[in-house]
């Protein structure tokens, strides 16, 4: 082996390192999704949503090599390993499972939104439709292989394409404005509103709460930093301004959520989501008020929807992915403004319409699916199974199985 090729093989070799070690961030972030089910749902749900998660990912994984990949990128992995591996150490079939971890979030977050009171198998379809078709035709335009024509679009209209570097608007925000339809469709959990009165339902364990928000924040540097793809292009940045959007929504849900522990820990995540698109372009004192303001929508986001609009969404995803989501791309037209500080070269008339685009996108596919399956084999659990939890309606066990020992 000469010297040129050496180092060819070192720097694909290097690349791959880098994404794989991003991919085990990013998969270990669905630990977090779990456990920060488990500690909001009551403790007859918490089976459940374990099972959901790791089914969903699970089904993800599949249907995205199979089907969703090379939809957003054009690359098939059916064809002998020699080809897979090719002359770049497999860089490919690792960018498909960095990305794969991206995908299967869009299950995730809707599973923390229909949770308590939804049927497993049909949500098991849906996010296989989700995942292995769905948002990989969005990834296609905004990232993948048919971006040239709505990027064009955008930079002709706004002066500049459609920045989202980490998934603000892609992961989230498609995942979060999903969501919304299939808890419509559903409905809200027993007893959730009764006579038009809002009877809050107390979540079951605040330790498994703050251990879910925990695991998610330390994943989303692999979910941001690695986003770079290339060892050469990674940014310290983007670690930073990561680092301060999540503190900034901290602080902010501690004074808005009046020292609430489930906005505290959530505040966390609105700032990590909003600050995703635009990382890579801020100065880091604007990723902090961009999680802080991120921090605000969802406090007050998360009242208006449960109590105002009746939107029984036990997670608060709409708010919290959908919502902040869309903030983080338009964020990223603000902030990335050089008059900002920022980097330059995003436009925010771009970044709103790429961000009210997402939405338009997410809620027609999910009222599309969620109605389909709702008139077919039915997304709600009877009354009698809700009653008695989907842990021992759905996978006759609980979660604490010596208590039903009899």
């Amino acid at each position: 082996m000469n010297g040129m090729s050496a180092t060819t093989a070192l720097g694909s070799s290097s690349d791959v390192l880098f994404l794989m070690l991003g991919a085990v961030m990013v998969f270990a972030m669905h630990a977090g999704f779990a456990f920060l089910e488990v500690g909001t749902v009551r403790r007859k749900n918490q089976v459940n949503a374990f099972v959901k998660i790791l089914t969903d990912w699970s089904v993800s994984t599949v249907v995205y090599f199979l089907i969703g990949f090379p939809i957003a990128y054009g690359i098939s992995f059916l064809k002998p390993v020699k080809q897979i591996l090719g002359d770049n150490q497999g860089y490919d079939i690792t960018h498909y499972f960095f990305l794969l971890c991206f995908a299967a979030c869009i299950p995730a977050i809707i599973s923390g939104g229909i949770a308590e009171r939804a049927k497993f198998w049909p949500q098991v379809i849906a996010g296989a439709i989700f995942a292995g078709i769905t948002y990989p035709v969005f990834e296609s335009l905004i990232w993948g292989q048919s971006s040239a024509g709505l990027q064009a679009f955008f930079k002709q209209v706004g002066g500049a394409e459609f920045h989202d570097y980490a998934g603000s608007v892609v992961v989230h925000s498609i995942g979060g404005w999903l969501a919304l339809p299939a808890v419509i469709i559903l409905g809200p959990r027993m007893g959730r509103y009764l006579k038009g009165k809002s009877h809050p339902i107390p979540i079951s364990n605040i330790p498994f709460l703050a251990l879910g928000s925990w695991i998610l924040a330390i994943g989303w540097f692999g979910f941001n930093v690695m986003s770079a793809g290339h060892l050469e292009k990674i940014s310290g940045i983007v670690a930073v301004n990561s680092l301060m959007a999540m503190v900034g929504g901290v602080l902010a849900a501690l004074i808005a959520g009046k020292n609430d522990p489930g906005f505290v820990h959530n505040g966390a995540l609105a700032g990590l989501i909003a600050v995703c698109a635009g990382s890579d372009l801020m100065h880091p004192l604007c990723a902090f008020v961009t999680g802080a303001i991120a921090s605000v929508i969802f406090v007050y986001g998360f009242h208006i929807e449960q109590e105002k609009l009746k939107i029984d969404d036990v997670l608060g995803v709409w708010p919290l992915h959908g919502v902040i989501g869309s903030w983080g791309g338009i964020a990223a037209g603000i902030f990335g403004q050089e008059a900002l500080g920022g980097m330059g070269g995003v436009s925010l008339a771009s970044q709103t319409l790429g961000s009210l685009a997402a939405i338009v996108f997410a809620l027609c596919n999910g009222f599309l699916i969620y109605g389909i399956l709702s008139k077919t084999v039915g997304i709600r659990l009877e009354q009698e199974d809700e009653f008695r939890g989907a842990d021992l309606s759905i996978h006759s066990i609980g979660a604490y199985p010596e208590e039903h020992i009899r």
